[in-house]
């Protein structure tokens, strides 16, 4: 099992005498090539699921399974490699940084780890060929449209080769066609590089893109029809 896997997973916020039950015993899995969507309404415990999933967040109960590896209680050190090696993320701002070009954007990505290769300048370009933006390796981010810093962002994900991509929200900041065109482009990734990849939206415009649609409501996930 090489996509990702939440097994009865509970998170369960405690201060003073109150608690809050932010995920109820919940459980998911998502295949390589799957591309599913949560939806659900503000505080409804998708930011919780997004940061177990990441591998950001331990959960009260359950399992995480990434990779077939059971994260859920893993040590500070192993989690940030989990982040760096098994995941990608894209959030609802691009995060890029201003004085990088978009090369160097997916660049830092690999020296974070270690050292930048050969193979890893190339498979940089050929990511970002394929998604547009071949001519604007030198561009700087404030020389590029927001629907091009979002798709850097989306190249940054895969160029670790992680084996799930988790997007918060990534249309958030963008008009119509240019939320089309980033979460088709996401789709179109997914299934070409085999990613197991969840989407949280807000977007019911963007769930034709996706596999499988879930909605959660009170930490508690239902599959929608």
């Amino acid at each position: 099992m090489s996509g990702i896997r939440l097994a009865n997973v509970t998170k369960v916020y405690k201060e003073a005498d109150f608690t809050n039950t932010a995920l109820d015993n919940l459980s998911i899995n998502v295949e390589p090539g799957e591309f599913i969507a949560i939806i659900g309404p503000s505080g409804s415990g998708k930011s919780t699921f997004l940061s177990i999933a990441g591998a950001l967040l331990q959960p009260t109960e359950g399992q995480v399974m990434i990779d077939g590896e059971d994260i859920a209680s893993l040590s500070e050190k192993k989690l940030s490699n989990v982040r760096l090696s098994k995941i990608g993320f894209i959030l609802q701002t691009s995060n890029l940084l201003p004085y990088l070009n978009v090369l160097d954007q997916l660049l830092v990505v690999k020296k974070m780890g270690g050292k930048v290769t050969a193979e890893d300048r190339v498979f940089a370009k050929e990511l970002l060929t394929e998604i547009g933006l071949g001519d604007k390796l030198k561009k700087y981010p404030h020389q590029l449209s927001g629907g091009e810093r979002q798709r850097t962002a989306i190249a940054r994900a895969f160029m670790n080769d992680p084996k799930i991509i988790l997007a918060d929200e990534p249309t958030a900041s963008l008009d119509t066609k240019r939320a089309h065109e980033v979460v088709s482009l996401i789709a179109k990734e997914v299934k070409a590089r085999k990613k197991a990849a969840v989407m949280v939206t807000h977007d019911e415009r963007m769930l034709s893109y996706c596999d499988r649609v879930y909605r959660i409501e009170d930490g508690i996930l239902s599959e929608q029809h």
